[in-house]
């Protein structure tokens, strides 16, 4: 499992604060608590329910004696209040993703994102939580054709998930002015890296698409594979996230910032980019080509960021771009996928 090598909180002492991962076994959360134990937080509790999350995700962490675990569903305002006793700073990440889901079933995408998120600021509010650090999502740019994407100019939701995002920003910006809260969300934009769920309908791409490929099947592009995003790498993504919770400056609190690295990559080029590295290791995967299939619901054509506000605000300074951080989680599959296989050889 890998180490983080550098710290974004600096000189900080981060020991006397106690932290709340809500959705703290799934991709980001996992990454986010990993992280704050290694760089030895006060108390680090995660809250999830385990719909989209994993154990495995934090098996590792009960070594520590300062990981605490809430086996529940922010959908239950009970659940949230307990959560939040004696928690300084909460990092909601706990949600619904995809907007294939949330177009099948918009329903439970509502509850989970929006009932689920204004339990958390209820509960926040009502323990004297100093910040919270919300999980937003570029999706919110909508029908907006305007590249790069600014944080004070959006579209039009374009699927039942876009909406929820939007209606969090919205309440977080009530919550602020009438209740005198710290929020800061942060719009993420395409996040990758290891640890991310490659598996089932609603899979990342990113993760898709190496497992595809180190099985020797052909990847399925939906459209003809010009539609564009701004992956970013997870370690970016930690970054913002704790330079978001520890930040001293009034100008950055109760804002909203792009997460992103600020490159454009379109998909046929995401395929191009996975098989150059893979073909490192097998020779064979050079040969292997998409399978293009019909366009999503939903789906946003092009995405790209302006990082500038959060540069300006946060001193935010993405250190993976997408080629090294792309290196670093098909290095991470390719080990995953020969352990696998050394556990199914053990077996027989």
């Amino acid at each position: 499992m890998k180490t983080y090598p550098t710290s974004h909180h600096g000189d900080k002492d981060i020991s006397n604060i106690n932290f709340l991962v809500t959705g703290g076994a799934g991709f980001i959360g996992s990454n986010l608590v990993k992280y704050l134990l290694e760089f030895s937080a006060g108390k680090v509790r995660v809250l999830d329910n385990f719909s989209t999350g994993f154990r495995k995700n934090i098996d590792d962490f009960w070594k520590y004696p300062n990981f605490e675990l809430v086996d529940g569903d922010i959908r239950d305002l009970t659940v949230c209040r307990d959560a939040v006793k004696d928690i300084h700073i909460v990092f909601h990440e706990a949600a619904l993703g995809s907007v294939p889901r949330s177009v099948n079933d918009p329903l439970t995408s509502n509850e989970v994102n929006v009932s689920g998120f204004l339990n958390m600021l209820v509960s926040a509010r009502d323990a004297g939580v100093a910040r919270i650090i919300y999980a937003a999502s570029s999706s919110t740019y909508g029908d907006s054709t305007e590249l790069p994407k600014k944080e004070d100019r959006i579209g039009r939701p374009l699927s039942p998930y876009a909406v929820t995002k939007y209606v969090n920003e919205l309440y977080a910006d009530v919550f602020a002015k009438t209740y005198k809260m710290e929020l800061i969300g942060l719009r993420y934009f395409n996040v990758f890296g290891p640890r991310q769920n490659p598996e089932g309908a609603y899979a990342a791409v990113i993760p898709r698409f190496i497992k595809t490929l180190l099985s020797g099947s052909r990847p399925v592009i939906h459209g003809d594979g010009a539609y564009s995003r701004d992956f970013t790498y997870i370690d970016n993504v930690l970054q913002m996230n704790i330079k978001a919770a520890l930040t001293d400056s009034q100008a950055a609190i109760n804002q909203i910032y792009n997460v992103a690295f600020g490159q454009q990559t379109t998909l046929n080029e995401l395929v191009a980019d996975i098989k150059e590295i893979l073909s490192e290791q097998d020779p064979q995967t050079a040969s292997i080509f998409p399978e293009y299939g019909p366009e999503r619901i939903g789906d946003i054509p092009h995405s790209l960021a302006s990082i500038e506000k959060a540069e300006k605000l946060l001193n935010y300074n993405p250190l993976y771009s997408f080629e090294s951080g792309l290196r670093e989680t098909i290095d991470w599959f390719i080990k995953e996928s020969e352990a696998e296989i050394a556990t199914q050889a053990v077996q027989i």
